[in-house]
């Protein structure tokens, strides 16, 4: 028996070896941590159970050396104390590579996952498929995005980019729900060598898939870490506001702060220039428990925010426009961003929260060619869908289709509020008056006069929000420094909301 532990005891120590001593010895000189070392960081203290420690791979050609775990350490955990499959791919062996057997270590753990209903953490390190495999590298990869995109909608999935995602790789994290990039990771489907060599253009890793690259640019990753530590309490914050599974409530936190706090400094807030801009981070920060805003993909298309945060210790998912960058107006980014959070959260039973402030969809040729028309579809497609509880607050512009996209009463939002400031209508007054009236401004002895006579009269008759109240497309008009008290009881009025969609397979979202 002893004989036997002690066996058991050394293939243990090999295991955790991954590619071997040197290898691990240079990572720690490059300031990295091991891939098991990460998931030990990520999970509650003491809760790990891995799976497959001792798995090989069983290509034979090429003289291919096995070190148990074939390059990737995956199992269970907690964090927070609630249950979390993680796997972490181990860049000592073969470069983090996909094998045939290194992907059933992830299938197995992404079919635990669904059958037990829980979230999967991937900590990607890889460079690739593995090419001495060849196609059974490959169908490693589809299983694996099969699995993806079966539990998109049931689980969470959590991706964080630690080091290179190459290739195949990537399709991976893009099906996941949220994409964490440490700095100086990156993710490309064809590197710089091929681009030069095909384009002829000179691009480093960095330029073409880095962090900043995919949290400004593409819209591929939600945050950007500056390091392994912070990418880890990333997702651990992330894990705080959504629940376990697509059966659940998201987690409840209780709080200290009043929930009929009266914040007055949103009664003078938005300024009285409907042209001039203001932070609609800063009316968030105001209206939610502690001030706290958990802000997704903040680098990406700024005239939209969305993210997380509280109201009476309810987890609430935000989509807002913003006034201080583009004047808040929708445009292709903002409308595909804001889409897939909202049916995010929709999958997850988070309720939304929508600030509105947006003049309009944003006018010009680019825009047109790249396709706002099918673009900002997919943002009322969301909205429409979705049928969790769905709050909005207007605190100045609602124009045009803008409104009607920006869960209007019109598409089943259930509690719509606007605040005195509120402007809802076709388009802003001045624009509508000059071409309402192009002829008795025309003809007119004081042009500025009327004009100014007119503005006021547009505004009071067609933009006011009681014009809208009156019609119940509004449900009231409040005092901004309500807006919490009312928010928070109106999350408390659809607790037990129930919405259905058509029965159907699944709808057709203009993709």
């Amino acid at each position: 028996m002893q004989d036997k532990l002690e066996k058991l005891r050394q293939m243990e120590r090999e295991a955790e070896l991954g590619g071997g001593k040197e290898r691990l010895q240079k990572r720690k000189q490059q300031g990295l941590l091991t891939a098991r070392e990460r998931i030990l960081r990520l999970v509650d203290e003491g809760s790990f159970q891995e799976f497959d420690r001792f798995k090989l791979h069983r290509c034979s050609d090429f003289e291919m050396e096995r070190y148990p775990g074939d390059g990737v350490v995956a199992g269970h955990g907690l964090i927070d104390g609630r249950d979390v499959y993680v796997f972490a791919q181990d860049f000592t062996v073969f470069g983090g590579s996909l094998s045939e057997t290194n992907a059933e270590k992830i299938c197995k753990i992404m079919d635990l996952a669904m059958k037990n209903g829980a979230p999967i953490i991937g900590l990607n390190d890889s460079g690739g498929a593995r090419i001495q495999e060849g196609v059974a590298s490959l169908a490693g990869y589809a299983e694996i995005f099969l699995r993806n995109t079966l539990a998109s909608g049931v689980v969470p999935q959590i991706s964080a980019i630690m080091g290179p995602c190459a290739g195949g790789a990537v399709y991976s994290p893009a099906i996941t729900d949220f994409n964490v990039m440490v700095k100086g990771s990156y993710m490309f489907i064809t590197g710089p060598d091929v681009i030069k060599a095909v384009t002829h253009e000179e691009v480093t890793k960095e330029e073409l898939g880095g962090a900043m690259t995919h949290n400004t640019r593409s819209g591929v990753a939600h945050f950007a870490a500056e390091d392994e530590e912070e990418c880890l309490q990333i997702i651990r914050e992330l894990l705080s506001f959504i629940p376990s599974n697509n059966m659940d409530d998201p987690p409840y936190k209780p709080t200290d702060d009043p929930e009929d706090r009266a914040d007055t400094e949103l009664d003078s807030l938005v300024p009285d220039n409907p042209n001039l801009p203001y932070d609609m981070r800063k009316v968030i920060r105001h209206i939610v428990d502690d001030g706290y805003f958990f802000e997704v993909q903040e680098h990406f298309a700024k005239n939209i925010v969305i993210g997380f945060a509280r109201l009476g210790g309810y987890s609430v998912g935000i989509v807002a426009n913003q006034p201080a960058v583009l004047a808040g107006v929708l445009d292709i980014d903002a409308s595909v961003k804001a889409a897939r959070f909202v049916r995010f959260c929709d999958c997850f039973n988070i309720p939304l929260v929508t600030f509105e402030d947006v003049p309009g969809f944003l006018p010009g040729v680019q825009q047109e060619h790249h396709g706002i028309i099918r673009h900002g579809a997919k943002l009322l497609y969301a909205f429409a869908e979705a049928t969790v509880p769905k709050l909005t607050v207007i605190t100045r512009k609602a124009y045009g289709g803008a409104y009607c996209v920006m869960a209007s009463k019109h598409i089943r939002a259930d509690l719509n509020l606007a605040w005195p400031t509120a402007e809802i209508a076709v388009m802003g007054a001045e624009g509508a008056v000059n071409i309402l009236y192009r002829q008795e401004l025309a003809e007119a002895e004081d042009p500025a006069r009327l004009r100014a006579e007119k503005v006021a009269e547009y505004q009071e008759k067609f933009a006011s929000p009681f014009v809208a109240a009156q019609r119940g497309f509004i449900d009231d008009v409040i005092i901004p420094s309500q807006t919490r008290k009312r928010l928070i009881r109106g999350l408390r009025m659809l607790e037990n909301k129930r919405d259905s969609n058509p029965p159907r397979k699944h709808g057709n979202i203009p993709l």
